[in-house]
């Protein structure tokens, strides 16, 4: 079989071949044969390729690995296309992240109106790659990690149907983490998670029948012992009665994130603008690229979410090796290629999945994947505020769609203004003005160039 690695040069490529190496082998059918990458940047991927090289060496039987600046090239008789890509680069994202702090307003990847305006220049570029993946591969399945995965997943879906599935390992770490505070086996635990990508619930966690949920969060102790208990505390959780994706930090903390990174000495984007190209200057003089990468993938991680941390507190180690999106990835093709029947949260349309959503709507619930692809099992509901923040969120996604679609700056500012994290018609016209000053492909949105 064939996979496809569109984003190709990106810096966490190496997780996704090394889940595919550990994983997908000869003995039950799910055996890759060849990987391509692409990029459009020629020299990433020759970086990326030595790295790679590095990762099998000494392993037999590794997969035939070939780079190319060529979309159809790289995705022409695929099986899987495993897609990850940044438009406008790290460069994109610190203007994501600044345009909207020096309004006051939350400056983030995937939420509030920096992720709104990622999706927006996105867009038309997921668009294209939907239709050269519909003309070279109309049998693949994309696995789609290009963020906001939500509003990316959707739209592709327009051309190719449900053959596109959005990835995130987010709710898949909450449940395990939920699960083995209370010395549970998660393999054996039910996660009653929902909602959509970075604005989801885990409102049950069910073991032979029983919800153990309110166990958990009736010991502050154990909670405290978590990720999300350390994020939210254990007095806000319980008031929920649930508990939140990490991405949530930002709606119900948002004015102490919003000061903790302005207080920073430089976002998110721009540590990672930093460090990804010290990375890439290192491992292209580098005997040993891939060493290279271990060191900074490791420091790249321990730094995730520093903002919503106590000063001196680090990231949980066993977190960090609890694998990600790669495994969710592998999960999929395993299952897909070998009619194994697997149970991932996932990012599918809707159809009637969640009450209170559109039908088309993208959103993320528990879904049972075969030979056939994913089905949505029967989630748990949102209602009260869970539905009505996701409703609104999820309407903010599909008018920043048809922005995309139409080149509308009406739609675009309608988007902006209605988001939680914005609320405001002024600012949303000052900030859609500030991102198409800053980027130019979200001038081009709208220009048509």
């Amino acid at each position: 079989m064939k996979l496809a690695i569109l984003g190709g040069g990106g810096f966490r490529v190496p997780l996704v071949h090394g889940a595919v190496l550990d994983q997908m082998g000869p003995e039950d059918g799910t055996r890759i044969d060849e990987i391509w990458l692409h990029d459009v940047s020629s020299e990433r991927l020759d970086t990326m390729v030595r790295v790679l090289r590095g990762q099998v060496a000494g392993r037999p039987g590794a997969p035939s690995l070939h780079a190319t600046i060529s979309l159809p090239e790289a995705v022409a008789g695929a099986d899987f296309v495993f897609s990850a890509i940044r438009v406008s680069g790290l460069e994109g994202r610190c203007c994501d992240e600044r345009v909207a702090l020096d309004m006051g307003l939350l400056g983030q990847e995937t939420t509030g109106a920096g992720g709104l305006i990622y999706g927006l220049r996105t867009l038309p570029e997921a668009m294209r790659i939907a239709r050269v993946v519909a003309e070279e591969a109309p049998g693949a399945w994309v696995i789609n990690f290009t963020n906001p995965a939500g509003m990316i997943t959707q739209a592709m879906q327009q051309v190719l149907g449900p053959r596109v599935i959005g990835i995130c390992d987010s709710p898949i770490g909450l449940g395990r983490r939920a699960a083995q505070a209370l010395g549970l086996d998660p393999a054996a635990t039910r996660f009653g998670y929902s909602g959509l990508n970075h604005l989801g619930w885990l409102q049950s966690l069910t073991v032979q029948g029983r919800d153990v949920l309110p166990d958990l969060l009736a010991r502050p102790d154990l909670l405290k012992g978590t990720e999300e208990g350390r994020l939210f505390g254990p007095e806000w959780l319980g008031m929920l009665g649930a508990i939140p994706n990490e991405y949530l930090y930002y709606y119900y903390f948002n004015r102490d994130a919003v000061a903790a990174i302005r207080g920073a000495a430089e976002t998110r984007g721009e540590y990672l603008r930093r460090t990804q190209a010290q990375f890439y200057r290192d491992a292209a003089a580098s005997d040993d690229p891939y060493r290279v990468w271990v060191e900074a993938h490791h420091g790249r991680d321990a730094s995730y979410m520093a903002e919503a941390r106590a000063e001196g507190e680090e990231r949980d180690e066993a977190d960090m090796a609890a694998g990600g999106y790669e495994g969710v990835a592998v999960a999929i093709m395993r299952a897909i290629s070998a009619g194994e029947r697997a149970s991932i949260i996932l990012n599918v349309r809707n159809g009637s999945a969640l009450a209170g959503l559109p039908a088309d709507a993208v959103v993320e619930v528990p879904c049972v994947v075969d030979g056939s692809g994913p089905v949505p099992l029967e989630p748990e509901q949102l209602t009260g505020h869970m539905l009505g923040l996701a409703a609104t969120v999820k309407e903010c996604e599909m008018g920043i769609i048809s922005a995309a679609e139409r080149g509308s700056e009406a739609e675009a500012i309608r988007a902006l203004a209605i988001h939680p994290l914005v609320d405001s018609v002024t600012s949303a016209k000052k900030l859609l003005a500030g991102y198409r000053a800053a980027v130019p492909e979200v001038e081009a949105v709208f220009s048509g160039r």
